[in-house]
C-alpha cells in the first residue's frame, strides 16, 4: 500500500511511519521540518518538506496514494483552525485524485464523551483544540470519503502491544490511556481494511 502521512514528525506520526515501513508499505512522510522525523534512510520512505496549509502542495503529495493518514496536532491550547484547515486541504486533494481512504487522529472529548470532574476539567482546558478536531470530523462526515477518526485517551510513550479496547460510542469503560504506538497501529489497521470505516472510535487500554 502507498500511504501519505501528514504530521509525520509528531509523536504518533513517527510511529505510523515506522510501523508502515516495517509492514512493507511505501510511505510519503509530509513534514514541516524533516530533521524531526529521526528515522534515517529507508528504501520505502520518501520525506517531503512542506506546509500542510498550502493546498497545492497537499494535493501534489496525495496524487497516486492509496490512503491518507493525518496526525497533525495543535500547537498550543488557544483558539485554532489548524487541524480543520489541513483536513480541508486533504479532503480536496483526495477528491481531486480519487483517493478514498483516510484516518485522522483527533482526541477523546470531541463528542462530549468525557464525564465527571476530570472530564469537565479536560473539556475546559482543551476546548479550543477539541472544537477544531470536531470541525475536522464534521468535514469528514460531509466529504463522501471512507474515513475513520481515532479518539485516544491520554497518550503515553509505552511500547506497541496491539492489544487495546475501542468503541464507537463514548470511550472504553474505565480506560484512561493508550500508547502512541498503539494509536498508530489502529490508524494503519483502519486504512488497510473497512472494519472501522465511517466511525469515530474511542481508544484506550
Amino acid at each position: 500500500m502507498k500511504l501519505v502521512v501528514f504530521g509525520a514528525s509528531g509523536g504518533i506520526g513517527r510511529k505510523v511511519v515506522r510501523q508502515a515501513l516495517d509492514a512493507g508499505h511505501q510511505v510519503t512522510a509530509y513534514v514541516r521540518e524533516p530533521k524531526r522525523l529521526i528515522l534515517g534512510h529507508h528504501p520505502g520512505l520518501t520525506v517531503v518538506a512542506g506546509d500542510a496549509l498550502h493546498l497545492g502542495y497537499v494535493k501534489q503529495e496525495i496524487a497516486g496514494q492509496d490512503a491518507v493518514i493525518c496526525c497533525v496536532g495543535s500547537q498550543g491550547l488557544g483558539e485554532t483552525t489548524l487541524m480543520s484547515d489541513v483536513m480541508y486541504n486533504i479532503i480536496e486533494g483526495m477528491k481531486e485524485h480519487g483517493v478514498i481512504k483516510v484516518a485522522y487522529v483527533a482526541s477523546a472529548g470531541i463528542h462530549g464523551e468525557l464525564k465527571g470532574l476530570s472530564g469537565y476539567i479536560m473539556n475546559r482546558v482543551l476546548r479550543h483544540v477539541l472544537a477544531d478536531h470536531l470541525h475536522s470530523y464534521e468535514l469528514l462526515l460531509e466529504s463522501g470519503l471512507e474515513w475513520t477518526v481515532a479518539r485516544p485517551m491520554q497518550l503515553t510513550d509505552e511500547r506497541w502491544t496491539g492489544i487495546y479496547r475501542q468503541t464507537d460510542s463514548g470511550v472504553p469503560r474505565g480506560g484512561k490511556s493508550i500508547s502512541r504506538a498503539d494509536v498508530a497501529h489502529f490508524l494503519l489497521t483502519s486504512v488497510a481494511s473497512d472494519t472501522n470505516a465511517y466511525k469515530s472510535i474511542g481508544l484506550a487500554y
